[in-house]
């Protein structure tokens, strides 16, 4: 038998991202039905907001 060791673990990325999409898309449909579209505007700012903080951080 050959023992080649561990081999790279894949790279799930891709797949992260679109269920992070989806699960986005989900969460402001509720708040959409819930609240409004001013709501979820509100929402959306904020989340730019905060990734704009993360990416200012690490650069």
């Amino acid at each position: 038998m050959h023992d080649t060791g561990p081999r790279r673990a894949p790279d799930y990325t891709n797949a992260a991202l679109a269920m992070g999409l989806v699960n986005l898309l989900w969460v402001l449909g509720v708040i959409w039905a819930m609240f409004g579209l001013p709501v979820v505007l509100l929402v959306g700012l904020g989340l730019n907001h905060l990734i704009d903080r993360l990416a200012a951080r690490r650069a």
